[in-house]
């Protein structure tokens, strides 16, 4: 069994982390069922493990919290909806490419829910959409911006952090890093897609596509 968790309000991200090494640890330890944290966090960047410092442009405007999770920078903040996956993936294949791929398929599954088409792309982390409506780039491939992140970590085969979708943040802040390293592509949210999507229609389209995936 996979207990869901949402937490209103704004997580600070230091309790989070906290609450996932706990969390991951006993379920490692046969001690506590498998568990997806829906939460927003305050405005914030994180760096993951392939991190370069050249990419966080504006340092001193959010607080900036090193992890040990895969990926570079990215942020979190309100509007954004982070779905923390403490899964046991020894239990699940012993496959970590099998379950980033499972995490991709989850995301771009409830994105469909709201006739949003994902994709992922070679070379770049998360989800990505098509934008036909803005200009093409230098080289004449069409426009795309990202819509979610995905960032994970194992500790004895067991996972946390996770995934990130896009519903209404301030878009502006992530002007502040170089998102995940790439610079020739913008981000985009649900709404500013033109979806009047709330938080709960993603929570629900969420534990919706989740069984499809992971089959719980």
């Amino acid at each position: 069994m996979v207990e869901w968790i949402t937490t209103d309000g704004l997580t600070g991200y230091d309790e989070a982390l906290a609450f996932m090494e706990a969390r991951a640890a006993a379920i490692a330890a046969g001690e506590a069922e498998e568990c997806i944290w829906l939460l927003e966090h305050p405005p914030l960047y994180t760096a993951g493990t392939s991190a370069r410092r050249e990419d966080l442009r504006d340092p001193d405007r959010f607080p900036v919290h090193d992890t040990r999770r895969g990926g570079q920078y990215t942020y979190h903040g309100p509007g954004q909806r982070v779905a923390y996956v403490m899964l046991n993936v020894g239990e699940r294949g012993h496959d970590v490419r099998r379950f980033v791929a499972e995490l991709e398929a989850w995301v771009i599954a409830a994105l469909a829910e709201f006739n949003v088409t994902g994709h992922i792309r070679e070379g770049r982390v998360g989800v990505w959409v098509e934008r036909p409506d803005k200009p093409p780039l230098p080289d004449g491939r069409m426009a795309e911006d990202k819509v979610a992140a995905i960032g994970i970590r194992l500790r004895k085969w067991v996972s946390f952090h996770g995934v990130s979708i896009n519903v209404e943040p301030d878009l502006s802040h992530f002007d502040g890093i170089v998102p995940c390293g790439i610079t020739d592509y913008g981000v985009t949210s649900l709404v500013d897609l033109g979806l009047p999507v709330t938080m709960g229609d993603v929570d629900t389209a969420l534990k919706r596509s989740f069984g499809d995936v992971f089959g719980d």
